[in-house]
């Protein structure tokens, strides 16, 4: 990487997320500073991207998250630029950021995910028809209910009983038209980090919340992130060939994280994934890159080199 390079950290913009983005962005700004590399945050909210190239930047860090940032839109517009961006590519990245495709791609390569049902705003408001009732109630409770392009667990409810199912839809309605109703699954939950083609050392995450919801991500002191976790090494190998399986059918590249769950028989199941992840002191690629001994600092300037 040529050290007088000039970087663009793009943060902030308008999603449900800015906030989280905001505070991504700046940590990755005095990362890259620290690594005497010469980066400037801009927030995208009140900013035109195709000032970027006018004002002499010539490589772009992403820290963006949701739409407008991690969907492809950006990705388009610096592709246009012909200005190098970190993460993954335009089409990646409008899929990953897509629950509902993203499981239907992991389902037609043969790689396990949870069991779902997609709604659209257009059949709830119709009502919830005889057939619908009954693939719900084939899912079992309790279930999750999650809009379908959001992160950082925005708009997710839990519904332990079907009384909960309107309440939950009218929740995540506010966010997305398009709901995903997931079979809740009883075992651990694991996150991987994926930096290049390289998995990061497996957290396993330990929460006294309802879920991992946004208040345990962001708010609470008493979620854990366990890195000695009971898993064999035959299941470690099985996790990791799993998470690089899925991150490459969707044509990812750069950095990322995939969550997944077990079920009651040990078995993994893909949830979801990440292609811009949190940059944030309790962001779980910061944490678990700091097991395998990277930095910080390092890390976002290995994310920066991998910008293409």
């Amino acid at each position: 990487m040529n050290r007088n390079d000039k970087i663009a950290v793009l943060m902030g913009g308008n999603s449900s997320e800015r906030k989280i983005s905001l505070m991504s962005g700046n940590a990755v700004v005095a990362g890259l500073r620290n690594a005497k590399i010469n980066a400037d945050a801009i927030d995208v909210r009140n900013y035109s991207i195709l000032n970027i190239k006018k004002q002499g930047f010539n490589k772009v860090f992403i820290a963006l998250h949701g739409r407008g940032g991690e969907d492809g839109r950006i990705q388009a517009i610096l592709e246009f630029l012909d200005i190098p961006y970190t993460g993954s590519r335009i089409m990646a990245s409008s899929i990953a950021i897509d629950k509902i495709r993203t499981k239907l791609l992991w389902k037609g390569f043969g790689l396990k995910s949870s069991n779902f049902i997609w709604l659209s705003h257009k059949q709830i408001r119709q009502g919830l028809d005889r057939k619908i009732k009954n693939d719900i109630s084939m899912l079992g409770l309790p279930l999750f209910v999650k809009p379908n392009r959001e992160g950082s667990s925005i708009g997710i409810s839990k519904v332990n009983k079907i009384s909960e199912l309107p309440q939950a839809l009218e929740n995540a309605l506010q966010y997305d038209k398009d709901i995903i109703i997931e079979q809740f699954l009883c075992g651990q939950e694991y996150s991987v980090g994926i930096l290049g083609d390289t998995t990061l050392p497996t957290v396993a995450i330990k929460t006294n919340n309802k879920f991992y919801n946004y208040e345990a991500k962001y708010c609470s002191d008493n979620t854990e992130y366990c890195f000695s976790n009971d898993l064999s090494f035959d299941q470690n190998l099985k996790l990791k060939k799993l998470v690089l399986s899925a991150w490459h059918s969707l044509g990812c590249r750069g950095c990322g994280r995939i969550d997944l769950m077990t079920d009651s028989n040990g078995e993994f199941y893909l949830l979801e994934i990440n292609t811009s992840p949190g940059m944030t002191h309790t962001s779980l690629v910061p944490l678990a890159a700091e097991k395998a001994g990277i930095s910080f600092s390092q890390l976002v300037t290995n994310i920066l080199e991998l910008a293409v």
